[in-house]
């Protein structure tokens, strides 16, 4: 048949039934052979018998790509030959890729900041209001929302057309109303990098404060009693109580915002495809990709991972410290 890539079809029938019947051979062997030995050899036996799959295929598409990307991060662009640090020297001298290196850390330190911050303003805000629930879902509607989905409403949100021009975008329409000029959000270097990151804030704040709020709830009302009694204010309490008690599970959403940071990618590419200086690590080497500079790709993203590293690090640490409090 035309334009059927039998290679393809092979491949898809391995993974859809060759896969499978080899996992169901070997746990139905596995177990019979199992089932022979000794009670203690069992014991002994199983678990690493029923993670050696897992272990398997984490190796074959995690630890096997990773190690293949730090291979091809020295070499050329068609694989033929080693050329050392030229990638990585290639990414820390190229203004484009200073561009997105300094975006990523705009990024790092506003998306993040601001998402934690007004996660905890909120949580402790309408902790104290009587349609509570109704308040969190209101903030809480845009985490939903893909990504994606998120930036194409934010680009109509933006949209810009010329003074004079009958203004489609939402916010330049409003500034049309009180006599202002348009404002070319996405294209003007001077804003279009915190409006992206405003979109990004938009999205992960209610994350933020839906897990603020469930360690908030832990907190016990006798402790900010105390508090009230010995004549603290409200904001006294918030920042000597609260927000200490409150600083383990800060820290957790912090680093994940963090994470988030580095791995932008999606409202980058839909609202600018990285254009007027809006670059980011992500979409420097989806762009390198693009053009077959596979080293260099490569490269970005060993930079990428090693610097997502110690912040997962960070929030395991952070998880098996809560786990040994409790």
């Amino acid at each position: 048949m035309a334009g059927i890539d039998v290679g393809q079809i092979i491949t898809a029938l391995i993974a859809i039934i060759a896969v499978p019947l080899a996992l169901l051979g070997y746990i139905i062997l596995g177990e019979q052979i199992i089932e022979r030995l000794s009670e203690s050899l069992q014991t002994w036996i199983r678990p690493y018998f029923w993670a050696l799959p897992a272990i398997g295929f984490a190796t074959i598409f995690m630890v096997y790509p990773l190690l293949r990307t730090v291979v091809i991060s020295f070499r050329n662009n068609d694989d033929t030959d080693w050329i050392g640090l030229a990638n990585y020297k290639y990414f820390f001298t190229f203004p484009d890729t200073l561009t997105s290196l300094r975006n990523s850390l705009l990024w790092l330190v506003f998306y993040t900041f601001f998402a934690v911050f007004l996660g905890l303003v909120i949580a402790i805000l309408v902790d104290r209001v009587r349609y509570e629930q109704l308040a969190k879902i209101a903030i809480f509607l845009p985490v939903p929302i893909s990504a994606v989905a998120a930036s194409i409403i934010w680009k109509f949100m933006f949209d810009y057309q010329p003074p004079g021009a009958v203004q489609t975008g939402t916010l330049n329409a409003l500034l049309g109303v009180v006599g202002r000029d348009p404002v070319a959000w996405l294209i003007n270097a001077t804003t279009n990098n915190a409006a992206l990151i405003f979109v990004g804030v938009w999205t992960a704040t209610g994350f933020c404060m839906v897990i603020i709020s469930a360690s908030l709830k832990a907190i016990s009302s006798e402790v900010l009693e105390a508090a009230r009694i010995d004549g603290a204010n409200e904001f006294q309490i918030v920042r000597l109580v609260i927000t200490p008690l409150l600083w383990p599970t800060i820290t957790v959403v912090g680093t994940t915002m963090l994470i988030n940071a580095l791995k932008t990618f999606d409202i980058v590419y839909v609202m600018t495809n990285g254009a007027y200086n809006t670059d980011v690590i992500a979409t420097q080497m989806f762009s390198q990709l693009q053009h077959n500079h596979y080293g260099r790709a490569a490269a970005v993203g060993v930079v990428l991972f090693v610097a997502v590293v110690p912040l997962l690090i960070v929030n395991i640490r952070r998880f098996q410290q809560q786990e040994e409090q409790r």
